[in-house]
């Protein structure tokens, strides 16, 4: 399968914390596109920013002056605003993001993963605003990430830490 996954990363305190920091997210991310086949010679691209990136862009876009883990951007689905065939854009808060991983008894490496494939999952039209669309995004996630030796996200603290 052809879909590339572009990785931009803004802040070095990423690979600093996680010195294969690139090569995480791109297996997550192909993870989630491995099984799906419909999205053939389209891309993605994956910025790992810092809190103040990502307070600025959830701003400018969803109205909410604060910081988030990840932000997915859905490109355009026709071909005249999309000539590329796009799939979107995901960015990750470092700050936020290992402020999460420690609170939650997780690896940042383990979260980010778990981050990944949550965005691109919303990318790719997935959602979990209600009871049942969440249960079905989180079996999703877990699915993909037992696939990646991730722990389960929902499951509380990781053992073997």
């Amino acid at each position: 399968m052809t879909i590339t996954v572009d990785i931009e990363i803004e802040d070095e305190a990423w690979t600093a914390a996680a010195p294969d920091a690139e090569a995480l997210v791109w297996r997550a991310a192909q993870a989630v596109l491995d099984a799906h086949e419909d999205i053939e010679g389209r891309g993605i691209v994956i910025l790992l920013t810092d809190d103040d990136s990502v307070q600025a862009l959830n701003r400018d876009f969803r109205q909410k002056d604060k910081p988030t883990n990840v932000l997915s951007f859905p490109s355009a689905q026709d071909p005249i605003g999309n000539p590329e065939g796009q799939i979107g854009d995901i960015a990750l808060a470092y700050g936020v993001c290992a402020r999460e991983a420690a609170e939650q008894g997780k690896l940042l490496s383990h979260h980010l993963q778990h981050l990944v494939a949550h965005g691109v999952l919303h990318l790719l039209g997935y959602d979990h605003e209600g009871d049942d669309e969440a249960e079905a995004m989180e079996a999703l996630e877990r699915e993909i990430l037992a696939g990646l030796d991730v722990p389960d996200p929902y499951a509380g603290d990781e053992e073997g830490r």
